[in-house]
């Protein structure tokens, strides 16, 4: 069986969530607001990313050059990824944050090789949109990381989950063995002691733990 390791981005291989720091910067209106209705689980991650960054008018260079320098990566990134690429594992970023950040913070580390699949964003005058498509090229309205996950496992492949929010909790469900942090973690310890997620720090943790899987 061929291992894969489907792996998030913002609170994950970055420290902080990259979205919340352009909307803070950039958004015209309370972007806070769909944020908390998503987290009283009332509308979707991708409802809530849809409505906020339509409250963004700014070009995506002027988003690009406002990020840069900003953005830490969790330490061991790089590791993570040539471990993989050695070992034969295949690697792949599966992120409900916007492609265009995302591409932008990996080309700037000479990463833009590394496969990846997140929000598509199209910039307007009058508003950012924002959606998501599955493996098939259909339209996502929610979903979007347990969909990619499904597709793995139907390759048959044995698939290794890192995540750290509210999203990966149902995605991790379906995985062969999951690294948390953050409110995964926290979910993994107090809601479901089947689903065995260890913890991690920085992507150094994954490497050694991979080593023994």
């Amino acid at each position: 069986m061929e291992t894969l390791v489907q792996c998030d981005f913002d609170g994950t291989i970055t420290e902080k969530d990259t979205s919340f720091f352009l909307l803070d910067a950039f958004a015209q209106g309370d972007w806070r607001k769909p944020l908390q209705e998503y987290k009283e689980h009332k509308i979707s991650v991708g409802q809530f990313n849809t409505q906020a960054f339509a409250m963004v008018k700014a070009d995506k260079d002027e988003l690009i050059e406002y990020i840069k320098g900003k953005i830490k990566v969790r330490a061991g990134f790089h590791q993570l990824v040539n471990y993989c690429s050695k070992r034969g594992i295949r690697f792949v970023i599966v992120s409900n944050g916007l492609d265009f950040y995302i591409e932008a913070i990996l080309r700037d580390m000479g990463m833009e090789y590394v496969e990846l699949h997140a929000a598509q964003s199209r910039f307007y005058p009058e508003g950012m949109q924002v959606y998501y498509t599955g493996p098939d090229g259909s339209r996502l309205e929610d979903g979007f990381k347990e969909t990619y996950i499904k597709s793995f496992l139907k390759l048959s492949y044995r698939v290794i989950y890192v995540g750290n929010g509210d999203s990966d909790i149902i995605p991790a469900k379906y995985a062969h063995h999951v690294f948390a942090t953050g409110e995964l973690l926290k979910y993994c310890r107090k809601n479901d002691a089947s689903l065995k997620c260890a913890p991690f720090d920085n992507l150094y943790d994954i490497v050694t733990a991979l080593e023994i899987l």
